[in-house]
């Protein structure tokens, strides 16, 4: 207890000395969870050397997050808010094969390494993009529903790419574990149809008798988020997305409105230690023995990944400011493509070196595409005031 005491003492003050720094030049906090897993982590200080524990505890923060974040958002009743997404994502599976093809015929690969390189390519992270929709009040915008949807459907291609990659370490691949996880995509999709324009779905006045129970309803919102995320896991779709229609669908409860406020604090907690479990997965020694094929690999990835999504969006008729915004947005590689390269090396599909390279380079796409956004999100603010005095001074000049 004395030790478990000392390393949770240790790592809030860390993350508060952090915090305060990263406040003072207003950037967000997920920069400081990861530096803080660093830090703590088992190649510097050693202060936390099981890094599986804190992992799996860190993932109970994606399952809130994507709670927090169906309770706010609008279901889209306009096509173009549903095709967009599906457009921009083929877009980005095909751009990702032709740039892994590329890395793998200068390095040499075989055709599983390149399939899992394109793999990081298409998946990006749910928890920073949304930090930054939420943050400056993107989310229920066009452009910031494209961007959530884009974000949806890479939750949905999780289980197809989970099955073939179960299908190349040795697991048997059945006509059930295909063919569920479509069939619960399509339910959902009907169900999303059917609730869209409902304000409020009814329930029995039993539920009215906890309103008032904050212990009665803490669990019972748990057990909401938590059972639909153990619901999506069971059919072959990331837990991530199960808690997010059970977000959803509770956002149209006013008998549960008080959830929100009763769950934030466990989301700000496992958020915060999922970021710190990706800190502290970042083995030092080995990327200081290989820094420049990571650090090569990292820059690649945000530019390429970056540019990308810039002209996807740009395609999509968007303006060239939202389209360098979103392509900063959309620059680095998520949480489901760490757990594809954990999958992929524990099956004995990729050898070590390209799992640690690659592990070192989404943890360094994660901390640098932060940057890279709040940078980007500043030029064009600069500009776009810039063009706004300059159309105010010609318009005195024409008076």
């Amino acid at each position: 207890m004395n030790a478990l005491l000392w390393s949770i003492c240790i790592l809030c003050l860390t993350l508060l000395i952090l915090s305060f720094i990263l406040k003072r030049f207003d950037q967000p906090y997920l920069i400081a969870y990861i530096i803080a897993g660093i830090l703590l982590g088992p190649h510097i200080t050693g202060v936390f050397s099981k890094v599986e524990e804190i992992e799996v505890i860190g993932e109970l923060g994606i399952l809130l997050l994507m709670f927090f974040l169906g309770l706010e958002i609008n279901i889209p009743n306009k096509r173009h808010l549903i095709i967009k997404p599906f457009i921009a994502q083929g877009m980005k599976v095909l751009l990702g094969f032709g740039f892994a093809t590329l890395i793998g015929y200068f390095l040499e690969l075989d055709l599983k390494s390149i399939t899992l390189i394109a793999i990081l390519f298409f998946f990006n992270s749910t928890a920073v993009v949304t930090e930054y929709l939420k943050k400056f009040n993107l989310l229920n915008t066009g452009f910031g529903s494209t961007i959530f949807n884009i974000l949806l459907l890479q939750d949905i291609l999780l289980a197809p790419v989970l099955t073939l990659l179960n299908a190349w370490g040795g697991e048997e691949v059945t006509l059930l574990n295909s063919i569920l996880p479509l069939s619960f995509c399509i339910a959902i999709f009907f169900l999303f149809k059917k609730i869209r324009n409902v304000r409020e779905i009814k329930l029995p006045d039993f539920f009215n008798k906890i309103l008032y129970d904050h212990d009665l309803q803490l669990f019972i919102g748990l057990l909401i988020c938590m059972g639909f995320g153990l619901l999506a896991d069971l059919v072959g779709l990331s837990s991530a997305l199960g808690s997010f229609i059970a977000g959803v669908l509770v956002g149209k409860l006013k008998v549960f409105n008080w959830l929100e406020h009763s769950l934030t604090s466990f989301k700000v907690f496992f958020v915060a230690l999922f970021f710190v479990s990706i800190g502290l997965r970042l083995d030092l020694k080995y990327f200081l023995d290989h820094k420049d094929i990571v650090l090569i690999g990292t820059l690649f990835v945000l530019i390429s990944n970056s540019l990308m999504s810039a002209i996807i969006f740009r395609l999509l008729k968007y303006d060239w400011k939202n389209s360098l915004y979103g392509g900063a947005l959309l620059s680095q590689t998520g949480e489901f493509g760490i757990l594809a390269l954990t999958i992929a090396y524990k099956t004995g599909i990729i050898h070590y070196d390209l799992y640690k390279s690659g592990l070192g380079i989404t943890c360094l796409t994660l901390l640098f595409s932060t940057i890279w956004i709040a940078v980007l999100r500043k030029v064009i603010s600069r500009n776009t005031v810039v063009s706004s005095k300059i159309r105010t001074i010609q318009k005195y000049k024409n008076y």
